[in-house]
């Protein structure tokens, strides 16, 4: 699906918003195919409550609004410099792709590029195409592998993690909500694709896990995984000139690993512990110029996160830093995209460098980013026998020629950017963005006969029992009934149109932003006791029940009370449509709607985005969708007869990407 993007602004007089069809004096920048660009600066749209529709600006105001963007875009220009000399395989790509630094013009690109909770990317490039995979941690199916021919537009191509038998009992065996798969590492080798991994929270402790296919866009060819035992996380995998194949993890320490036994060579050999920073971790070694570059994130996940690193003539060592170590952080800084780190380089065909690492769009206030940690794209120079200059990470980049756009991509996954239409039409599969927290009971979600999304509900409801060793059957470790899509927009609006006839009291279906158990904010259609009319009720009083909608919310802060209003008795009877849209940057309303009449829309609740944002969750980031639980009742895992939810018309829709405090992105098309 198409898309135009355009930069919006909210304006000092007015409430409107409006977009101009006239391009942007720096539109020539962009290479062939990217849509047009309107850059236009905002005000404080993060202060604001609403998002108005339109608004007027005047010719001098897009002039100077559009020369303050350029100006920022030339101070993080690049010196770029050619590396074919050092790689003479890629000759014979360059002559007929000649490097970016030849072309007159740099492209632009707005970040992330991987927008929405994509944390720890590791990327690869093979035969033109770049392959990233991402952490998901206790989210099933895990380890998405997304595939790109131009780096701005990624489509999901597989999950490695995509079957219980792969890991048989690991996630129902895992309590925490940060556990499960850290870190991978992709990459590709005499015609294979490898992930590599470890799986934390098991009985045993750390699982590591090597996923083998040949074939990326396929979840049946990604292999059971060879395991090896570890006790250190962010493993990378390296293979030298002399076939050796190595494991480098959390530390930094090496161990030579056998592929096929997942047998590791012991003891650990320490490489280098860092500049001082803690948590020295997400080591990948490169080899290059007759050196063993060895890149590493340390300072935390948080806003101290950065990426520094070493070299040494031998992959045992010794390390020598380098002296202007960091090469990329953004801590200590104003910019909005703050914990920068955790990365992995690059070549295009063209012999360019380039990098993708992980950011979170806060500010540093670091107190609202419901997305969690994102993915983004930089550029690299590294010229032969040198240390690599990474692009500093903001909003808007401009680096090496981007390949021309293109969105012919193998596979039958969407495109991480684009929103979801989707209806669960009788004999389709469930669509391959939509994930679960752990992995889910089988039956639990199937597309009915007679078409529907129908969810069997789970007796834990979204919160449960967390971390509860003394009712396992009600912490969500054998599966919430929750399927849900990254949020992958500042701004957006997800729908869905619930068909639910309950038959017991507390039975209940919604929808949520989900982050974890203990973050996340929920509007749901139950059944409820109905109101007594007297202080001595009848029997027959004490029966009666009525649909209610009900919004509630779990997280740090300031939680809004519950709010609980019976279904309006005008609505006509059928399924009735809930929705959840961003009131702004900072808020989400909860609506709710008969299906057959939109119009009659009521806002139930609002919540601060600060309620999943952090908390229990700093590791993840927000997930949108559907839910049904019967609240506890029952036995085991099953909930009482007659609480199955049925799903419909499920739609999701970006409107707005925020690329610094004031500037967003507007999408749409």
């Amino acid at each position: 699906m198409g898309q135009t993007i355009t930069l919006i602004a909210w304006g000092r007089s007015s409430n409107i918003l409006q977009h101009r069809e006239h391009p942007s004096p720096t539109e020539q920048q962009y290479p062939e195919g990217t849509p047009g660009l309107r850059p236009v600066k905002c005000n404080g749209l993060h202060n604001r409550r609403r998002i108005p529709d339109q608004l007027g600006y005047s010719r001098s105001e897009v002039a100077e609004s559009t020369r303050r963007l350029k100006e920022q875009e030339d101070s993080h220009d690049m010196k770029l410099s050619s590396l074919t000399s050092a790689h003479p395989a890629l000759l014979l790509a360059s002559t007929a792709a000649p490097l970016a630094s030849a072309q007159p013009e740099n492209s632009t690109y707005y970040n992330p590029v991987l927008p929405g909770w994509h944390s720890d990317p590791s990327c690869t490039q093979v035969n033109g195409t770049f392959f990233c995979a991402t952490s998901t941690f206790i989210s099933f199916p895990g380890l998405p592998i997304y595939a790109s021919r131009d780096l701005v537009d990624w489509k999901l191509a597989s999950h490695a993690w995509n079957r219980e038998s792969q890991l048989p009992g690991v996630s129902w065996s895992t309590a925490g909500q940060q556990e499960g798969m850290f870190a991978p590492t992709l990459r590709h080798r005499d015609g294979l694709f490898y992930v590599i991994c470890e799986y934390l929270g098991t009985p045993d402790g750390i699982v590591g896990v090597v996923f083998r296919s040949e074939d990326p866009f396929s979840d049946a060819a990604w292999s059971d995984p060879v395991t090896f035992r570890t006790e250190r996380i962010d493993p990378d995998l390296f293979w030298d000139d002399d076939g050796k194949v190595y494991v480098a993890t959390q530390g930094i320490v090496l161990q030579e690993l056998n592929l096929d036994t997942g047998e590791l060579s012991q003891s650990p050999i320490s490489l280098w512990n860092g500049t001082g920073g803690v948590w020295p971790e997400g080591p990948h070694l490169y080899k290059k110029d007759g050196w063993y570059y060895l890149m590493i994130a340390e300072g935390g996940t948080a806003t101290d996160h950065s990426i520094t690193i070493a070299r040494s003539r031998n992959i045992t060592g010794p390390y020598e830093a380098y002296e202007n170590n960091p090469i990329l952080t953004n801590r200590g800084t104003d910019e909005y995209f703050q914990t920068v780190g955790h990365g992995d380089l690059f070549q295009d065909l063209s012999g360019n460098w380039w990098g993708m690492c992980l950011a979170t769009r806060s500010g540093p206030d670091f107190e609202i980013y419901p997305m969690g940690r994102e993915a983004v794209l930089f550029a690299a120079t590294w010229d032969d026998g040198e240390w690599p200059v990474l692009q500093p990470v903001r909003g808007k980049m401009s680096g090496w020629t981007l390949p021309p756009r293109s969105r012919d991509v193998p596979g039958d996954g969407p495109f991480n950017s684009d929103g979801d239409e989707y209806d669960f039409e009788a004999g389709t599969a469930i669509p391959r963005n939509l994930v679960h927290w752990r992995v889910p009971r089988e039956g639990a979600f199937s597309v009915a006969p007679g078409g529907g999304l129908q969810i069997v509900p789970s007796r834990n409801n979204l919160t449960g029992t967390p971390f509860s060793s003394t009712t396992p059957e009600l912490s969500g470790q054998r599966g919430l009934s929750f399927i849900g899509r990254r949020q992958t927009d500042s701004l957006f609006t997800y729908s869905v149109d619930l068909a639910f006839a309950p038959q017991q009291v507390d039975q209940e279906a919604g929808v949520t932003v989900f982050l974890t158990q203990v973050n996340h904010i929920d509007l749901g259609v139950v059944l409820l006791p109905g109101p007594s009319n007297s202080s001595s009720p009848s029997r027959r009083e004490r029966e009666d029940v009525q649909l209610s909608l009900r919004f509630r919310a779990e997280g740090a802060g300031v939680v809004p009370a519950p709010k609980t209003i019976r279904v309006p008795s005008e609505w006509p009877a059928g399924p009735i449509r809930l929705q959840i849209a961003t009131a702004n940057a900072t808020h989400y309303d909860f609506a709710a709607a008969p299906a057959a009449n939109p119009e009659a829309a009521i806002v139930v609740g609002t919540a601060s985005a600060g309620l999943v944002s952090g908390g229990n969750g700093s590791f993840v980031g927000s997930l949108v969708g559907a839910y049904a639980t019967c609240n506890g009742a029952g036995a085991g895992v099953d909930c009482p007869e007659g609480g199955n939810a049925y799903f419909s018309r499920w739609r999701y829709s970006g409107a707005g990407q925020y690329v610094s405090e004031t500037d967003v992105v507007q999408r749409s098309g």
